[in-house]
Order: structure tokens, then C-alpha cells, then sequence
């Protein structure tokens, strides 16, 4: 019998009924954006799709329609289980069906002494589960991933994870998702001009200008880690740039701009 990973977070972070998701889905991709990319990476953002579902649906639908295997890197918000776990099953689950789980580059990757298979840090992480139904609803056909979930690990195992996942998906076509949010629970001008300095740096894809900059300011990026990893492998893989496709906060839906969170869309091309 298969290993499957049942929903954690429909019902909270997006509709746990099929149909009503799909309605969801459909409205936050109304206003999509009409250019294409061929991209090595991308970074979505992973609040729940009444916040954030535009801008994600926005750099899914520019980027993904020529590709069906996906690695996805998610921060661990819990702090739970191995830094680098990778998911020891065979499907993930939605409201709109299952995915298969890339065994084979699976096994692969977990030959490197950074990487284990550890569930426990899939359990209830909603970082990489979130955006699996845009990948379902966009393309509409039979999809694998590879679910990676990022604890704290230090800046030089990052890149080094981002080099050997290069080295191991080159000539595959893959694309590498980075799951992430901006700048947690500050002002609004707080937030856009702190996300500001993070998303110059990943426009000019240096991560160690990313790094330092989010840590020397504290600026309260969830997915620093991934984004790391991400970059690193897009630039070993031939990417020569990051362009945002757009950017937004809470306070867009909930009209608070006192206490915000900041989402961006971005590819690396």
C-alpha cells in the first residue's frame, strides 16, 4: 500500500472541498500574468490563498506550463525532525487529487550526507503543502515532486545543498519552487522597504548578500534557507538573474497596515 501524505492545512490555509477550492483557485488566478519564462527557479509565497493566492498564482501561471517535475523547498516552521528531510512516501494529497513523490531522485539525493528522509518534518509543515494545488489546477496533469523541508541549518550547508541538488536534477527538467514569505507582522512601509533590500539581492541571485542583510537587519523572511538553496542551484544551473513578478502584503486584503506580511512572486532566469 501506497505511503500517502494527507492534507495538514485545507480547511485553514485553503478550501478542503474539492469544488470550492477549484472556485477559489479560479478567482485567485483571474489576474495572471501574461508573460512567459523558461526558469530555473521560482519563488511563491505560502500564507493562505485568501492573502497571498494572487501573487502565487501569478509566477506559477508564467512559468511552469513546460514542466511535470517539481522540487519543492519549504521552510520547517515547527523546528521539528531532520534540517534537511525529504518526504519517505509515494503521493501527496489535495482536495484535487495526489501527486506522485519522486522516488528515484529521491535516493539520490539522500546519498549526500546533508539530506535524510525524515516525515516527521512534513507532519503539519504548510510551506510546501500549499502549493501543490496550483501546480494541480494550472497544469492539469500528472505532476511529481520531491518535498524538501528546511530546518536551521547554517549559510555554507545551504549553498552547498543548492550545488549537489543542481548537479543531480541538470539535463532532468526540473523546476526548483522556493516556498517563502517576506517580512512578518511589522508596519507596512516597515515591510516594503525591508523586503525591498532581500529582493534586490535575489534579483542579483547573491545569496550571501541575502543572507547577511536579513540577518544583520533581522528582517523576518521564513524562507531564507530555501531561498539560499534555491538560488545557489538556479545559478549553477545557468540563471543570470532573479525578476519579480509582484509583490504585496496582508494589509492588501485585510486593510491592516499596522501589522503585516509581506508576499512576493519571483523567477530566476
Amino acid at each position: 500500500m501506497n505511503n500517502i501524505r494527507r492534507p495538514a492545512v485545507a480547511g485553514l490555509f485553503y478550501p478542503k472541498d474539492r469544488e470550492e477550492l477549484r472556485e477559489t483557485l479560479a478567482g485567485v488566478c483571474r489576474e495572471i500574468n501574461t508573460s512567459t519564462y523558461k526558469p530555473y527557479a521560482i519563488l511563491s509565497p505560502h500564507a493562505g490563498y485568501v492573502y497571498s493566492g494572487k501573487i502565487a498564482c501569478k509566477v506559477y501561471s508564467c512559468a511552469v506550463s513546460d514542466f511535470e517535475k517539481f522540487i519543492i523547498l519549504g521552510p520547517n516552521h515547527r523546528s521539528v525532525g531532520h534540517p534537511l528531510a525529504l518526504y519517505n512516501g509515494d503521493e501527496w494529497e489535495t482536495p484535487l487529487g495526489t501527486v506522485s513523490v519522486d522516488r528515484e531522485i529521491s535516493e539520490e539525493i539522500i546519498s549526500h550526507p546533508l539530506f535524510s528522509y525524515d516525515n516527521t518534518a512534513h507532519s503539519y509543515e504548510h510551506s510546501i503543502e500549499v502549493q501543490i494545488p496550483f501546480l494541480q489546477y494550472l497544469l492539469g496533469r500528472n505532476i511529481s515532486i520531491v518535498p524538501i523541508c528546511v530546518g536551521d541549518i547554517g549559510y555554507s550547508e545551504a549553498v552547498e545543498a543548492g550545488h549537489f541538488l543542481a548537479d543531480v536534477i541538470r539535463d532532468k527538467n526540473y523546476l526548483i519552487v522556493i516556498s517563502s514569505d517576506m517580512s512578518h507582522y511589522v508596519p507596512e512601509e516597515t515591510a516594503r522597504k525591508d523586503d525591498e533590500i532581500l529582493i534586490k539581492a535575489m534579483e542579483s541571485l547573491n545569496t550571501e548578500e541575502l543572507y547577511v542583510k536579513a540577518m544583520t537587519y533581522g528582517i523576518s523572511m521564513c524562507g531564507l534557507l530555501p531561498a539560499v538553496i534555491g538560488i545557489e542551484a538556479s545559478k549553477r544551473l545557468g540563471a543570470e538573474r532573479g525578476v519579480l513578478i509582484d509583490y504585496g502584503t496582508s494589509g492588501d486584503t485585510t486593510g491592516d497596515y499596522e501589522s503585516v506580511v509581506g508576499y512576493c512572486g519571483m523567477v530566476f532566469i
